[in-house]
């Protein structure tokens, strides 16, 4: 199938969890385009199906991922779809988080009308050597309430890489059950 991999990413963890989704879908014989959300991504119409993928800041998804959403809905809520939601607060033993992060999901596929059909939510990363001085100051009081010691001088990668991948398994493999049943 022809996949389109749209990702909106502002340090780097949500473009790196797009690339290693397209491998393991690559990996699948599966026809695989990577696009930034910020370089004007194909018009989903081209495809058989659409991942989507945002992190998480200042409780919002990223706007050009939300723009591309309504731009493409038409479109997106007649194919296999599935949106991958980053951020830290997946990483979290705190329910009340998990919640949040639902809330805050079912608030962007509300507003925007897209009706997928998968999301996975992805632990995050803590990128201190991408941050500035007072990003770093508020992102450390924030993570050692949850994680402890941070250093702020090196980053914290918290992304289950086996569950990114069982999860794109998955999926893939009923692309292919659905493909040979079309066929």
């Amino acid at each position: 199938m022809k996949i389109l991999i749209v990702y909106g990413s502002l340090e780097g963890q949500t473009s790196k969890i797009a690339h290693f989704m397209k491998e393991i879908l690559l990996d699948d014989n599966h026809d695989v385009i990577l696009a930034n959300v910020t370089n004007n991504p194909l018009p989903a119409d081209k495809f058989d199906v659409i991942l989507i993928g945002s992190s998480i800041h200042l409780n919002s998804y990223n706007p050009s991922i939300k723009k591309y959403v309504k731009n493409n809905i038409e479109e997106l809520n007649k194919k296999i779809t599935g949106f991958y939601s980053v951020s830290m607060a997946i990483a979290s033993n705190l329910p009340e988080k998990h919640q949040e992060v639902n809330q805050l999901t079912q608030q962007f596929l509300t507003d925007t009308g897209w009706e997928t059909n998968r999301i996975w939510h992805i632990e995050g990363a803590l990128k201190f050597t991408k941050y500035d001085y007072l990003k770093k100051m508020m992102m450390r009081s924030i993570a050692q309430k949850e994680f402890g010691p941070i250093n702020i001088n090196k980053d914290y990668e918290y992304t289950d890489w086996e569950k990114v991948k069982n999860h794109l398994s998955q999926f893939s493999s009923r692309l292919k059950t659905r493909l040979h049943e079309q066929a």
